[in-house]
């Protein structure tokens, strides 16, 4: 225990790598898609699944493999998470057709969401003190960093060698992770002995699962009547109600069951999945909600700005990645900053001032976007952007895991993470439903304003939305059509503004939120540890 506990830096180097791997992927695909297209042919169905299947899966099975985690063994977990991820890259670097990388998508979720929660909880364990604020701000810093680098590195391997590199990087980052945290990083597990719950298990994983596919698939299959059939198979939806109101259903009643079983199983003195203990401890309690609030504002703009250079200014994928490489730069400068204020200035008070800049930011960013913008306005707006979620993920984090004992670590960061994940699920959600929806409708009504036909206004929007602007360039490159393509790069700029504009009112709630936070949020439990207390170990 000595040597991990001189060498927990270098631990924490390879832990950061852990989450950068999953976090880049989980943006990398965003620049790779249309070479993806035009490689597989696959269609705007695979293509939409290609890019939600890895988030449906990861915020599903959150909290379970945080438990198991505690149970098992958190470095267990983490290496056997990234040998999964790493092996789900190999698949899907080599998918000769769409279905083969949309099930390579889903076991790569299944990686992640053995990874994320086992980092932050083996950072509660390892670190006290000043140097858990650290460690915190490193962790966060890192989330926000690679969210843009993503999309960086996929532009410049889809652009001078092929989108499977974008996945198969994966696979030598994985061996340096498995080799480095062996070597570094401590096992630390719970005391507790107990056995697992099996079905507060399953009923977590049919809510998760059922709440986030109701999220992202609504304007897919529609809010409430149908709109497009779901089919699996050669089973399709036979109602004309949507299927997403049945998800939304199920959710709330395996939610209700969930709450219910871990009170009865609480009662008679057995493990459950998720501690509701916690959920009495304030700083647990308020900032999972402000997390949530939060997570549906933060990377909105990654979700739609790439799409937006690309099919509107036309920009190439490494481009792209460049400019984005200013929100990088923010959050990594956001890393020095929070650790110089760990331990100086309250956490909740560093979460405040990283989500001003967050609004400030995304908001500056809509007000730049147009057909004929320039690239240049956009680089102080997205590092101040990248400032602000360096700072606020980081800290957040620490708030709420603050007063969580050491043995619930795994359980609570589960949850936290879960937390986070359908907040930006919800986010998704929401923000392509503003970024389409607003893109469709202005769209038409500059069609009919040309005098279009119904049928043919029709079809020009389905085939720019569904295409998620990649028709643009079709339309621009038929002489008869330049007016039309203007008229879809106005709409298509129009919905972006009010998809990052829906952001950053998604981000001054979160600001809101983080009232019920107090004024201090200072880790006091574990700032008064002794300096002798190992990983694992109550302090």
């Amino acid at each position: 225990m000595e040597r991990y506990e001189r060498l927990r830096w270098a631990g924490l180097v390879f832990i950061s790598i852990a989450v950068s791997l999953i976090i880049v992927d989980s943006t990398i695909v965003n620049v790779a898609i249309p070479a993806i297209v035009d490689d597989l042919g696959i269609t705007s169905t695979e293509v939409q699944w290609v890019q939600e299947s890895y988030t449906l899966v990861f915020a599903a099975l959150l909290l379970v493999f945080g438990s198991l985690a505690d149970r098992f063994g958190r470095r267990r977990v983490m290496v056997i998470g990234v040998i999964v991820f790493a092996a789900s890259s190999v698949l899907a670097a080599s998918a000769p057709d769409g279905g083969m990388l949309i099930l390579a998508r889903l076991a790569q979720g299944v990686g992640g969401a053995m990874i994320l929660p086992t980092t932050l909880s083996i950072i509660n364990a390892t670190f006290r003190g000043r140097e858990r604020g650290i460690a915190f701000a490193v962790w966060g810093s890192t989330i926000g960093g690679m969210a843009a680098v993503g999309p960086l590195l996929g532009g410049w391997l889809t652009t001078a060698f092929s989108w499977r590199w974008a996945f198969g990087i994966n696979i030598p980052l994985g061996i340096i992770i498995v080799v480095g945290v062996l070597l570094t990083v401590a096992e630390s597990r719970s005391d507790r002995t107990s056995k697992i719950d099996v079905v507060g298990a399953i009923l977590s994983v049919v809510t998760m699962g059922s709440l986030v596919f109701g999220l992202i698939e609504g304007r897919t299959y529609g809010w409430w009547l149908v709109d497009e059939r779901l089919t699996i198979g050669g089973w399709t939806w036979p109602f004309d109600l949507s299927p997403i109101p049945i998800a939304f259903a199920l959710a709330v009643i395996a939610l209700i069951a969930f709450i219910a079983w871990g009170v009865h199983r609480g009662r008679q003195g057995k493990s459950t999945l998720l501690a509701l203990r916690l959920f009495s401890i304030p700083s647990f309690r308020n900032g999972n909600i402000a997390a949530t609030v939060v997570s549906l504002g933060e990377f909105g703009i990654i979700l739609a700005l790439p799409l937006w250079l690309q099919f509107v200014l036309g920009f190439d994928a490494l481009q792209t990645g460049l400019l984005l490489l200013a929100l990088a730069i923010g959050s990594f400068v956001a890393s020095g900053a929070a650790g110089a204020a760990s331990g100086r200035i309250a956490p909740v008070w560093v979460v405040r001032a990283g989500l001003v800049a967050e609004i400030v930011g995304v908001a500056g960013v809509g007000f730049v976007i147009g057909p004929d913008a320039s690239w240049v306005p956009l680089i102080p707006f997205l590092f101040v952007y990248g400032l602000g979620v360096g700072l606020a993920t980081a800290q957040l984090t620490g708030v709420v895991l603050a007063d969580v004992p050491v043995a619930d670590s795994g359980a609570a960061s589960g949850t936290q993470s879960t937390s986070r994940q359908l907040g930006a699920a919800l986010g998704v959600a929401v923000l392509g439903t503003v970024l389409f929806t607003s893109t469709a409708g202005i769209l038409s009504s500059s069609l009919e304003a040309r005098g279009l036909p119904v049928e043919q206004r029709d079809q020009i929007v389905s085939s720019v939305v569904d295409s998620a602007g990649a028709a643009i360039s079709g339309l621009e490159a038929q002489p008869d059509m330049a007016e039309i393509a203007d008229d879809a790069k106005a709409a298509f700029s129009d919905g972006t503004r009010f998809a990052a504009w829906t952001a950053a009112g998604f981000l001054s709630l979160g600001l809101l939120s983080t009232i019920s936070l107090g004024s201090t949020g200072v880790d006091r439990r574990r700032s008064e540890a002794p300096e002798g207390a190992g990983p694992g170990q109550p302090a």
